[in-house]
């Protein structure tokens, strides 16, 4: 099962609680540039996004808070006041393959660290496109007694099972005392004017071969000097449908992910 917890019965130590202490005492490895490492970038079979439940699902709920609800509208902006923030990534199986059609359900705290329980507030489905990519707009949520910062989402392939998970914002000062928080679900997150952007890309457990590779034999359809198969650094400078664009985080170019069509990738300049 994917990111399944393995518990010691002796210990009773989790491999979750594991992971944890390994990032509090020595965060680097688990970090690419000082910001959390993204699928994309990583070379060879990917690990699966770890599993994490803190009791929302509706099983059923008893008393108010922050509970799943099914039959969320679909949509990819959860309005509201606050904090403006756009998740977008990927999905992909353990082969690095992009992954279409993917259903991603997302749900999570008003800014004051309010569910809405009732209606569908800050509550909204969406699927990824024929690119694996998804984009969410929302609001930075706020805190509530006993956990950090998060945003909570269930993420399925068509026909396989479905992954509950959570992402973190770095740098907050709970994710070292929040029981439920995992070092391996922090989003990349950056200020931009008085919003902020973050991305995060999500491995499900499963199999696929890998994305193809190698430069094509014609320049893209947009023109440029933008090429598929390409490894650009952050801070590149390539040219495409007549308008320049900067990466924002080293990756290698695949069909699809030309720069208008990622901009957690690529900034108009």
């Amino acid at each position: 099962m994917e990111g399944e917890n393995t518990r010691d019965p002796d210990k009773g130590i989790t491999r979750k609680t594991l992971l944890r202490a390994a990032f509090i005492a020595a965060p680097a490895p688990l970090l690419i540039g000082q910001v959390p490492a993204l699928a994309r970038d990583m070379s060879g079979p990917l690990e699966p996004t770890p599993f994490c439940d803190d009791g929302d699902d509706p099983t059923p709920p008893q008393t108010e808070g922050p509970y799943f609800k099914p039959n969320s509208p679909r949509r990819s902006t959860l309005p509201g006041s606050g904090t403006l923030l756009t998740v977008s990534g990927y999905v992909f199986g353990l082969a690095c393959q992009p992954l279409a059609n993917v259903l991603l359900d997302f749900w999570q705290a008003d800014r004051n660290g309010a569910y809405d329980n009732v209606g569908f507030n800050f509550r909204g489905h969406q699927f990824t496109d024929a690119n694996g990519a998804y984009k969410l707009t929302t609001i930075v949520p706020g805190l509530y007694p006993g956990r950090t910062r998060h945003i909570h989402m269930k993420v399925q392939a068509p026909n396989r099972p479905v992954l509950t998970t959570q992402t973190y914002f770095p740098g907050e000062p709970r994710n070292n005392t929040d029981s439920i928080f995992d070092p391996r679900l922090l989003m990349n997150v950056r200020t931009v004017g008085s919003g902020r952007e973050a991305t995060f890309d999500f491995v499900l457990n499963v199999p696929g071969g890998p994305q193809p590779t190698g430069s094509p034999t014609t320049p893209p359809p947009g023109g440029g000097t933008w090429q598929a198969g390409v490894t650009y650094q952050a801070g590149a400078q390539v040219t495409y449908g007549g308008a320049t664009y900067r990466c924002l985080q080293g990756h290698t170019a695949a069909p699809g992910w030309e720069p208008p069509n990622v901009p957690a990738l690529w900034q108009r300049v």
